[in-house]
């Protein structure tokens, strides 16, 4: 399914130097980052082709491929990503061309990213081949009611997102006078108030952060630690190595809620992305 671009990363220098950012507004404008934004309208899964994107509803997998648990009891399925769907959308060619990304996580929201042993409450199933082969593939006895998401078909658009905190991915970035506060007057009407204001489920480009950085965060879960190791402060150095692959809001349409209205991110090496490693995730659950 197709939607509209966006506002192009070539107009942001002439729109951040309009906001009252002349002097860094080229910075800037060199920091954007692309991603596909996704449109949830809600859709019986009877109506949607096997291997089709969608949240919710029932995945399609390659037969002989086991429903994710965890402790025991059966993930939820969030989403599917058709890859040939998002490819027209991916400018920067970051996601495999083919097949199909399916998400799962844990139905009873007891786990956030914030600690090790929250690995394997979430799962992302990378599949390839000719995805209308697949098999819709109905919950597992046990799932809890929560793990039932209603199922939406997904439209996608082409979008440009900047860093909320530009002098995390800058070294030795300064602000002058007032400019902060003018950034951030700037990306709540970015790149129109109507889309700042609405949904922000998207793959790729900066994330909607709503709590604090998550990169080491990250960083710190995959390598089996929590912020109170010794050795926290020396692994947590290479975090910028993690990259935001899916943001999911919380969904009225899919009968999604995270925490208070919150979102889910996950993330993902950049070598592992580009190596099709999708089982070295970490997510992460941040709201209000």
């Amino acid at each position: 399914m197709q939607g509209k671009v966006s506002m192009a990363t070539a107009d942001l220098t002439a729109a951040l130097t309009a906001a009252g950012l002349a002097r860094i507004a080229t910075q800037l404008s060199a920091l954007a980052q692309p991603s596909i934004h996704l449109t949830a309208v809600p859709t019986g899964d009877d109506a949607l082709a096997a291997g089709a994107s969608k949240l919710g509803g029932a995945p399609d997998l390659p037969v002989g491929t086991a429903w994710p648990y965890f402790k025991g009891a059966p993930l939820a399925f969030l989403a599917q990503i058709r890859l040939e769907d998002a490819h027209a959308y991916d400018t920067a060619h970051a996601l495999p061309a083919t097949g199909l990304l399916s998400f799962f996580y844990d139905a009873r929201q007891q786990t956030y990213g914030d600690n090790p042993a929250d690995k394997g409450s979430w799962q992302v199933v990378y599949s390839d081949g000719d995805t209308s082969q697949f098999q819709r593939t109905v919950a597992p006895p046990g799932m809890p009611a929560a793990g039932h998401i209603t199922s939406c078909a997904i439209t996608y658009a082409a979008a440009v997102t900047l860093p909320q905190q530009p002098e995390l991915e800058t070294p030795n970035w300064s602000w002058q006078g007032d400019e902060q506060t003018r950034y951030e007057t700037f990306l709540a009407t970015f790149p129109t108030k109507a889309e700042h204001d609405g949904l922000h489920s998207r793959l790729l480009g900066y994330p909607d952060t709503i709590q604090d950085d998550m990169r080491s965060e990250c960083q710190l879960g995959a390598n089996g630690l929590t912020g109170a190791d010794p050795r926290a402060a020396e692994v947590a150095k290479g975090a910028n190595v993690w990259r935001l692959l899916f943001q999911l809001d919380s969904e009225p349409g899919a009968g999604m809620r995270w925490g208070d209205a919150g979102m889910l991110y996950f993330w993902i090496e950049r070598d592992a992305l580009a190596a099709k490693r999708f089982d070295t995730v970490w997510m992460v659950l941040q709201s209000d």
